[in-house]
């Protein structure tokens, strides 16, 4: 089989009308999710001072994905996938305006967050998967990595910008009726997107998408067995697959750090920096700028290296940031540097570097999985790894939250330090080399993973790495192993 490694630039998938009100929905929402995850987080520690309160809004955006996600991941492979993009984000924009009446209800918050979270979990699997429905097999590759950009900075521009910024200026009420509308617009632009039936890989007109919609429900719900063979089909996909496996590990450590730093950021801002539980902007504004800077160091250079070292290098790095910031406030109360060398700056230069080396962990990790998983199963796998990696994130912020209240955040941030550098030692000992991007062996060209399909769940897919220039033309092989259980594959022998 022939495989060409060629794809259009980001300009032209941007022409793409389809994608583009896809991507703008997109856009609109992950900023708006992480503006109010911000101005709850301060809303709920100013009422509480507790960073247990914290951790308890943290969970309750993260338990239904561990819930639902997976059985969310099969109902977009049932549905009219615009039916659902459409109803989620109207039902969601609609709850925020709730939120604005029980902003001093810690309990009616909470319970707003589980419902509002529950609907992301169909919206999220719902996104990944229509974008091959909305973009030729060459826009695939530019619109994947619009797709994964989108994802890293909108935590930049809603939780350390735009959050802040709302919140600090016309209060926590604005910010709510804001992020309901932007809702409402990714509804309507969702709108303006194909009716797509999933089970026949075949565009629908709007007319036809809601009577079949009616009727996938119908059998989905008569066909539980189903549903949960499906599941495990899912599951045993990701686990039969290194490729899989080892970004899933990574994407649950960098998942656990944002849900462990949000937790401790208002508590770290007021424990250690002595500013208000609304600063611990000036700890997340630095990490969401070098977060996008790294992004774009790896679109300019990341064809030169490997992505599994890069992951690893940016393991590590994460893991030394942690501990130095852990420990900051000891050093530069211990030494004199001097006016200009404060412990803020010290602490805005090391978060800095942390989001630098988070990128270098996320963003790879996320495009080795979009490169491999069929487009049969996306909503399938998306959904088991949405609640995957919500499991692995769900003991860590279970526990910060009380510790910290116990030992302090400094403590609970070394501690980390240490789980992060102990997994990037794992990885450099165990983890099988990835497959590298095909065509320059670097980080963020991808094959299109809409042309390896046909294939069995239980034989995956293994890319040999052909060295060529980036603008070539190649020739793929794939070799579909069948899995014996209890036998490695191929590309763990």
């Amino acid at each position: 089989m022939t495989v060409a490694a060629q794809s259009e630039p980001t300009i032209n998938v941007l022409r793409n009308r389809r994608f583009l009100a896809l991507w703008v929905a997109q856009v609109v929402t992950q900023v708006g999710g992480n503006m109010v995850l911000y101005g709850l987080t301060v809303q709920v520690f100013g009422l509480t001072r507790s960073s247990t309160s914290v951790s308890l809004l943290i969970l309750s955006f993260l338990v239904p994905a561990v819930i639902f996600g997976a059985v969310a991941g099969v109902y977009v492979d049932r549905l009219d996938r615009r039916l659902i993009l459409v109803t989620t984000n109207a039902i969601r924009a609609a709850l925020f305006l709730v939120l604005v009446l029980v902003l001093n209800d810690i309990g009616l918050i909470l319970l707003l967050m589980v419902i509002i979270s529950t609907l992301t979990t169909f919206f999220g699997p719902a996104e990944a998967a229509m974008i091959p429905v909305v973009v030729s097999r060459k826009q695939l590759l530019a619109a994947n990595s619009l797709h994964i950009f989108t994802l890293q900075a909108s935590f930049f521009l809603g939780f350390a910008l735009l959050g802040p910024l709302v919140v600090n200026l016309a209060g926590q009420t604005a910010l709510l009726v804001a992020v309901a509308s932007s809702y409402l617009i990714g509804a309507l632009l969702c709108l303006l997107l194909p009716g797509y039936n999933p089970r026949t890989s075949t565009l629908t007109r709007p007319s036809q998408a809601l009577g079949e919609a009616a009727q996938a429900i119908g059998e989905a719900g008569s066909a539980v067995a189903t549903t949960f063979s499906q599941l495990g089909d899912g599951i045993r996909f990701i686990f039969s697959n290194r490729t899989v496996f080892w970004p899933l590990t990574y994407l649950a450590i960098t998942a656990s750090l944002i849900g462990v730093l949000g937790v401790l950021g208002p508590g770290f801002a007021t424990q250690v920096l002595g500013l208000s539980e609304k600063d611990f902007v000036v700890v997340v504004l630095p990490i969401g700028v070098g977060l996008v800077m790294g992004i774009l160091v790896l679109n300019l250079y990341g064809r030169h290296f490997s992505r599994r070292r890069g992951i690893e290098g940016g393991l590590v790095a994460l893991g030394v940031t942690l501990l130095a910031l852990s420990i900051a406030q000891r050093v530069t109360s211990s030494l004199t540097l001097g006016p200009v060398i404060s412990l803020l700056s010290v602490v805005i230069v090391v978060a800095f570097a942390m989001g630098v080396a988070y990128a270098f962990v996320a963003v790879p990790a996320q495009v080795q999985l979009q490169e491999v998983l069929p487009p049969n199963i996306r909503g399938r796998v998306f959904g088991v790894l949405n609640m995957l990696v919500s499991i692995a994130s769900f003991l860590p912020i279970i526990l910060v939250g009380p510790v910290a209240d116990a030992v302090g955040t400094s403590a609970v941030i070394q501690g980390a330090s240490v789980v992060v550098l102990l997994v990037a030692a794992g990885s450099i000992w165990r983890a099988q080399p990835s497959h590298e991007a095909i065509g320059s062996g670097g980080l963020i060209d991808a094959v299109d993973p809409v042309a390896l399909t046909g294939r069995s769940l239980t034989q995956p897919i293994h890319l040999a790495y052909v060295d060529a220039p980036e603008d070539a033309t190649v020739d793929v092989e794939i070799v579909a192993t069948p899995v014996v259980p209890g036998q490695p594959g191929p590309a763990e022998q």
